[in-house]
């Protein structure tokens, strides 16, 4: 039947709500309904014979019934004539499956199809960072939503009977409400959106040293000054360099009385060693 696909398609289109919503909804609802009979009739003429005026009437004579399924979705804030163009698409996919010898009414097969549809256009569009992926996650997404309309946080009880219910661990239940608790925050921020600015990444996150000439000027002048460091290093005999190395470059330091014991000398030796070391190091580093 893959002939069928492409004028189905644009049926659907034609059929999707245009112009006042208002006056398709009504369009709609004026569809008159199918009787058991019809529909079969129908429904086989579009499986036997690709007959697509067929497949069309089937469509239209549902179309009340996606309305009706779109309405419920509404608390997600997102526009009624996007769902119901998305219940129509997957009202399409259901036409395109039925099978009238199964024994059961378009409608009933349908519902699967059109909340289908509906649910990946929510879960798209519903926030800018995709909010479920797995298939727990879409499933805690609308019903923990709809138990939260009733309750607060949920308690750890609450958590557990959710989690029960839907066949989820209660460590999934407690990151989905966390998830549905957040909200989207623009990177930057319309100008006068005084709340929202003091949260927002570009205004948290500016940096006035982040100029890449300043950034290249600082790794060359570093890279420079530890060649010089590593030169003066070298004028310098192996007991002043260990010395230094150990109490100023390595990074658990060494006492003096631990360099004392282990040159033989005192600590107070040691310190006047390391004292002469750092006065020719500097006087190197400044030649």
């Amino acid at each position: 039947m893959t002939t069928a696909v492409a004028p189905l398609n644009r049926d659907l289109i034609l059929a999707g709500p245009v112009g006042s919503l208002e006056t398709y909804i009504q369009a709609a609802n004026s569809v008159p309904m199918l009787s058991a009979e019809e529909e079969q009739a129908l429904a086989r003429r579009f499986r036997d014979d690709e007959d697509l005026d067929a497949a069309r009437e089937l469509v239209m004579s549902q179309l009340r019934f996606v309305v009706h399924i779109a309405r419920g979705y509404l608390g997600y804030g997102l526009p009624l004539g996007d769902l119901i163009q998305e219940g129509n698409i997957g009202l399409m996919k259901a036409v395109k499956r039925f099978d009238p010898d199964v024994g059961v009414r378009l409608v009933s097969f349908a519902v699967h199809w059109i909340r289908a549809e509906i649910h990946e256009y929510v879960l798209r569009n519903w926030r800018l960072v995709k909010i479920a992926t797995t298939k727990a996650q879409r499933k805690l997404f609308f019903n923990l939503r709809k138990a939260k309309k009733h309750l607060g946080w949920l308690s750890a009880s609450e958590t557990e009977a959710v989690a029960r219910d839907l066949g989820v661990t209660p460590q999934e239940v407690t990151a989905m409400e966390q998830r549905l608790s957040g909200y989207d925050v623009a990177f930057d921020p319309a100008p006068g959106a005084d709340d929202e600015e003091a949260f927002s990444p570009a205004h948290y996150l500016e940096s006035d040293d982040a100029d890449p000439a300043v950034t290249v000027e600082d790794y060359d002048w570093q890279n420079h000054h530890n060649a010089q460091l590593a030169e003066a290093l070298t004028e310098l005999d192996d007991r002043s360099r260990d010395i230094l190395a150990s109490r100023w470059l390595a990074e658990d330091k060494t006492t003096l009385q631990v360099l004392a014991d282990r040159y033989g000398v005192s600590a107070e030796r040691i310190r006047q060693l390391e004292n002469q070391a750092m006065r020719k190091l500097r006087a190197c580093l400044a030649a």
